[in-house]
């Protein structure tokens, strides 16, 4: 098994701020990595990090084995990169179609847009379908987080970094979000998954590295983190048993 997505040694600084603090990160190939933490760890730091939004100093981004840290945010895209921030990241005055067209690199206009993609989208996320030429802020939240997320798979990525993407969303919507990325993992695309939905969590994640003050604390197999209560204890401060 290859790695996708390497992090070795990276600092981040934000202002005065110092966020990260050598964060090493390995994110297998085809996998879906998990990255949990208490509030303030430096997950989203992290993510933006790697997407080029906060900048890299020092240390290293490896992305199929080429540096990235250098790179700008949209050279960084084009390599395949998506990103799904916990904000959403979505354009309100615009129709939920126009976000989508935006989203995709290979359509100039709707009708470019593949349309056998879209259809498993939409079923996927029905709503979308139905508010097709509604404004994106006219959208309920968990409407907006499925079009933030659609953004995000529209076009085949290599590797995705989700944010939170279960925030807000009724229960069967989260399951709905469950099958949409095992189904992505199956097309070998590749996920690093922030969440605080532990049952998320453990239903999908492969690997999982726990972070703790601007660092990597742990790095295992996901399967195992969630069955050792006393681990997600001293780790998380919690039990995911507890969150079931």
């Amino acid at each position: 098994m290859s790695d996708v997505l390497t992090l070795s040694g990276v600092h981040t600084h934000i202002g005065a701020y110092h966020i990260l603090h050598g964060v090493d990160l390995v994110v297998p190939e085809g996998k879906v990595t998990m990255l949990l933490g208490r509030n303030g760890a430096g997950k989203t730091t992290t993510l933006r990090t790697i997407m080029g939004l906060y900048r890299a100093g020092p240390g290293e981004i490896r992305f199929r084995g080429e540096p990235i840290h250098a790179l700008a945010t949209p050279d960084i895209a084009q390599r395949g990169i998506a990103y799904v921030p916990e904000s959403m990241g979505i354009f309100s005055d615009l129709t939920v179609q126009e976000n989508m067209v935006l989203a995709a690199r290979g359509a100039a206009h709707a009708g470019a847009l593949d349309t056998a993609r879209l259809d498993w989208i939409f079923g996927l996320f029905p709503a979308l379908k139905k508010f097709w030429l509604y404004p994106a802020g006219k959208l309920s939240g968990g409407q907006k987080q499925m079009l933030s997320v659609a953004r995000a798979i529209v076009e085949p990525r290599a590797l995705i970094l989700i944010d939170e993407p279960s925030k807000g969303l009724a229960p069967s919507i989260v399951q709905n979000l469950i099958g949409a990325f095992r189904e992505l993992k199956a097309q070998q695309t590749t996920i690093l998954l922030v969440e605080q939905n532990f049952q998320m969590a453990r239903a999908l994640g492969d690997t999982v590295a726990v972070m703790d003050d601007g660092r990597v604390v742990h790095h295992g197999a996901m399967a195992e983190l969630a069955e050792d209560q006393t681990l997600q204890q001293r780790l998380l401060g919690l039990s995911l048993g507890a969150h079931a």
